[in-house]
């Protein structure tokens, strides 16, 4: 069964086990400028065979963290450097996510570390003050980079195109349900 989540953000979150379910949908629904999925097994945050739909990559990877469910946030960390009685790592800048994907404590990211501490590679990505807007942007500029170590594809446009570039990744999907004897 094919099920499917749509969010006032635009966004669609839907459960699509095969490549004949997929394809319908593609055609049906979309097509999406950007589609994100798992690659890992069993897939975090996401449901088996699930995709996640939409036209802003910031509300897909927002979508993906659960952002809006979880009432996540940019926040100001409870340190800051210039108090030198609090130890914190020399990794870390004063921003955190507030209630960061708990299931995202044993991923590596590049831009935070667990319980959603960021790092200061965000700081290096801001160019100018470190305001929540900037920290914000630089965060998922980073996770998306990230991704696929964390175990997710996202497909966005290239080139010339309007939507999502995922042909290699059906014909991948094809060779494997052939191998697998459903198609």
């Amino acid at each position: 069964m094919v099920k499917q989540k749509n969010t006032p953000s635009g966004i669609v979150r839907k459960i699509l086990p095969n490549l004949a379910d997929f394809n319908t949908f593609w055609e049906d629904e979309g097509p999406f400028v950007h589609a994100l999925t798992s690659q890992a097994f069993p897939p975090i945050l996401m449901e088996e065979e699930e995709w996640i739909f939409g036209s802003d990559k910031v509300e897909v990877l927002k979508a993906l963290m659960g952002f809006k469910e979880e009432k996540m946030a940019f926040i100001q960390a409870p340190f800051n450097a210039e108090n030198t009685g609090i130890l914190r790592p020399e990794n870390l800048i004063p921003w955190k996510i507030k209630n960061f994907p708990e299931d995202w404590n044993r991923l590596f990211c590049e831009a935070f570390v667990p319980e959603g501490y960021l790092t200061v590679a965000v700081e290096e990505q801001v160019d100018g003050e470190l305001t929540k807007e900037s920290v914000e942007a630089a965060f998922f500029q980073l996770l998306e980079k990230d991704l696929e170590q964390m175990g997710y594809v996202l497909f966005s446009p290239r080139g010339k195109s309007r939507s999502a570039v995922i042909r290699e990744y059906l014909e991948e999907w094809e060779e494997d349900e052939k191998d697998a004897g459903m198609i």
